[in-house]
């Protein structure tokens, strides 16, 4: 099985080719200067010359609070960009795995979000990812989407790197309590997205097709996450670091979160049997994984 990954530095694609190292499949990184989101003839090039049996697009603006100002990029990338992809897949007879996000909901459940709860952005980034499904949609019937949420990982920019980052300095930090969602490794991610690209190559089945709610099992809130953190943080001999739970209120952002972003993902495990790890277990791996590398 080939796989064609979009994006090059992106926490999943970072985890795409560490497994596909660990394992043997061929998995090829595709982004600029070759290809870029922006430019959709370069998108259509890049994966002619490739021909790979599976696309996985990761590649995104994901940029939340700088989208608000910069909406005209945010859609070129994540809507028309994820449009590209999507269809330059149809053209060479391979299914599109498509990475999308828990913000295309408003975050106003009370429960956690199933895939046939009413979309609702709140943010710019938000409503370009939204379009951006429905693009994948219309491009590629062999399409499955994955909605994911609180991404961290060994690699790249996110909240468990930049909490590591601050306890070297910091013995207290504020962290908001009152919004509340699944964390999830990218290195599960891409775990999940392997077994689906197998399947979907497999078999054409209906059913395989969709969109799917894809993170850790579990649920946290920022703070709850954080402290998390600083506990198996001091098991291996770091800082102490107290949390000061705060509200949304007092950490305010130029774009809206959802307060809720929970998703249900039931339906993933009723049509693949997957299932992601209980996030403090994956939390824990990642850490050290980090950590061993003195990080």
């Amino acid at each position: 099985m080939r796989i064609a990954v979009t994006g090059k530095q992106g926490q999943v694609v970072q985890s795409l080719l560490r497994r596909g190292a660990e394992t043997g499949i061929d998995i090829s990184a595709v982004g600029r200067p070759e290809m870029d989101l922006a430019n959709p003839e370069s998108i259509a090039a890049a994966f002619s010359a490739l021909r790979p049996d599976v696309i996985v697009s990761a590649a995104a603006y994901t940029a939340v609070d700088k989208a608000e100002s910069e909406a005209e990029l945010a859609f070129s990338v994540n809507a028309a960009g994820a449009g590209a992809v999507a269809e330059a897949a149809a053209r060479i007879g391979a299914p599109v795995i498509h990475i999308s996000t828990d913000y295309v909901f408003s975050g106003d459940k009370a429960s956690a979000y199933s895939e046939e709860d009413a979309t609702a952005p709140i943010s710019v980034y938000g409503r370009s990812k939204l379009a951006g499904e429905e693009a994948v949609a219309a491009a590629n019937p062999n399409h499955v989407i994955l909605r994911t949420a609180w991404v961290y990982s060994p690699f790249g920019t996110n909240f468990l790197k930049t909490m590591l980052r601050l306890s070297e300095t910091r013995d207290h930090l504020r962290v908001v309590a009152d919004q509340t969602g699944c964390p999830t490794s990218a290195l599960d991610i891409a775990d999940a997205i392997l077994a689906i690209a197998a399947r979907v190559v497999a078999d054409p089945a209906p059913s395989l097709r969709g969109t799917f709610h894809l993170t850790g099992s579990g649920e946290a809130s920022w703070a709850d996450f954080a402290e998390a953190i600083f506990a198996e943080l001091s098991k291996s001999g770091g800082r102490n670091v107290g949390v000061e739970r705060i509200p949304t209120a007092d950490y305010p952002t130029p774009a809206k979160r959802p307060a809720n972003s929970r998703l249900n993902g039931d339906k993933l495990a009723r049509t693949y049997g997957l299932r992601l790890p209980e996030w403090k277990q994956s939390m824990t791996i990642v850490m050290q994984d980090l950590l061993n590398k003195g990080l």
